[in-house]
């Protein structure tokens, strides 16, 4: 049996107001010629990030919110500090790393959310654990859609230049850098994966390979374990300042956090 015309119409209508509808969608993820690895990714996945409730990362949002609020005997929370973490932290993710006047030093969030913990006589929660993880998810949270924002002159400077050479430097048995991959073949292939302009406004992230979260550190040692380079530990120097630089590439383009990453 023929559809009718006016059915047919519709159908065609709406088919078109769809996709006007995702391509504005992926407007919003794009700054000049940055753009993040959302409009990489396949519509299912950016389907899964962006709903709330089927976004795997939100699992770490809730802990962290949770966490928030905890102080131990003697000491005090985060709130008691900061009060609401809408308010007190908006903004904040989208501005590190960034020097620090206590440590003389470019850091990042993992590492200031350590700092204050020792202010509070709480103990500093280990790399990539599921605690440090869940408050910087949570944190990252506050500034959802904000423009990443990095200072890079004044006493950021070194650490800026510092983390541009990483980037450009080529190594492990690959002789490859961050560069040649994600500025020199930004849209081809890697077997089977469309290779990015690997931008850091997502983290931490919930990547699908890993069915867990993620630092932005734990994404750089294992591009360098592809490679087949030496890494170096989470929270080093070297690479704070490399993330310094690669949120400088990315800036404009909003927090995603929690991203999901293929």
């Amino acid at each position: 049996m023929k559809r009718p015309l006016a059915v047919s119409v519709v159908g065609l209508l709406l088919a078109a107001a769809g996709i006007a509808a995702a391509q504005q969608d992926l407007a919003a993820y794009v700054s000049g010629d940055r753009r993040s690895g959302f409009t990489f990714l396949a519509p299912e996945t950016r389907a899964l990030q962006t709903d709330e409730f089927r976004n795997p990362g939100m699992l770490w949002v809730e802990e962290g919110e949770r966490l928030w609020s905890v102080a131990p005997p003697g000491g005090q929370s985060c709130a008691g500090c900061h009060k609401d973490a809408a308010v007190s932290m908006k903004g904040v993710a989208a501005s590190y790393p960034a020097y620090d006047e206590e440590q003389k030093h470019v850091i990042n969030l993992e590492q200031q959310i350590n700092q204050c913990r020792g202010r509070q006589k709480q103990p500093a929660l280990a790399w990539e654990s599921r605690e440090l993880l869940a408050l910087t998810a949570y944190v990252g949270r506050q500034s959802l859609g904000m423009p990443v924002a990095v200072k890079i002159d004044g006493p950021a400077a070194q650490s800026f230049a510092r983390g541009k050479e990483e980037y450009e430097m080529r190594r492990g048995q690959l002789d490859l850098s961050c560069a040649a991959c994600h500025e020199s073949q930004v849209g081809a292939k890697l077997r089977a994966e469309v290779i990015s302009q690997g931008q850091m406004n997502g983290f931490p992230i919930y990547r699908q390979l890993w069915q867990t979260m993620g630092s932005s550190h734990r994404m750089i040692a294992w591009c360098n374990e592809a490679v087949r380079a030496e890494t170096y530990p989470a929270g080093s120097q070297e690479y704070v300042d490399l993330e310094l630089y690669a949120k400088w590439r990315g800036r404009g383009l909003p927090v995603e956090t929690p991203a999901v990453r293929r």
